[in-house]
């Protein structure tokens, strides 16, 4: 079974069921890059509710610019304000403490390109769940598929709801820090998952495959 996907940054925990479901994942490289979708953005529990948080882009040249060569911006010292907010929103966690470290790198260094930073994170995040996906950079842009291909690079989408899009997902509901204050907020960034339940991750993610 094959899926393809978007790139994200910090993607839902929706994504990562993707990941460990399908036993061969291809990250979208050649679609034309929109604005408003995961692919340079994330949402977080923080202590006001969900908040999103999004990594600017240098405008590209052409209207149909290609994921792959999306470029990240300097602008408005988004690495220190998107750490900030992470650590505020999840300082009090369960876990933070003992992944912070693993994080704080990706928002000193300077990434050049985009997909590079958001496929560096995601391995990352699939190591500290224990999954081991194959995943691969898709070579073309596909618009048809065979069967046991499935395709989620639009259906994973913020706009978008994800029981309708999406009815083999099933969030279950987890301990979440701010949860008195807002109630359970369902397919929020993986982080949310991982700073929250630590090892147990892997096991909600198993539990919201249907």
């Amino acid at each position: 079974m094959t899926v393809y996907l978007s790139s994200a940054y910090l993607a839902p925990v929706e994504y990562y069921t993707k990941l460990l479901a399908y036993g061969q994942v291809y990250i979208e490289q050649h679609d034309h890059y929109t604005k408003q979708t995961y692919r340079n953005r994330c949402t977080i529990a923080a202590p006001d509710g969900a908040l999103a948080l999004s990594i600017p882009t240098v405008k590209p040249d052409t209207l149909k610019c290609p994921m792959r060569d999306i470029r990240i911006s300097d602008h408005g010292n988004w690495r220190h304000l998107h750490w900030n907010a992470i650590e505020s929103a999840y300082n009090h966690t369960p876990f933070f403490e003992y992944y912070k470290d693993d994080f704080r790198p990706f928002y000193e260094k300077r990434y050049e390109f985009l997909a590079d930073f958001n496929e560096e994170l995601c391995h990352l995040i699939c190591s500290l769940i224990d999954i081991q996906p194959v995943m691969k950079r898709t070579s073309e842009y596909k618009t048809e598929f065979a069967p046991g291909e499935t395709d989620f690079r639009e259906r994973i989408h913020p706009k978008k709801d994800f029981r309708l899009e999406d009815p083999d997902f099933s969030p279950q509901p987890y301990y979440q820090v701010f949860q008195e204050r807002h109630g359970f907020l369902p397919n929020l960034s993986i982080i949310d998952l991982l700073f929250n339940m630590g090892p147990e991750s892997l096991l909600v993610l198993q539990q919201s495959n249907q």
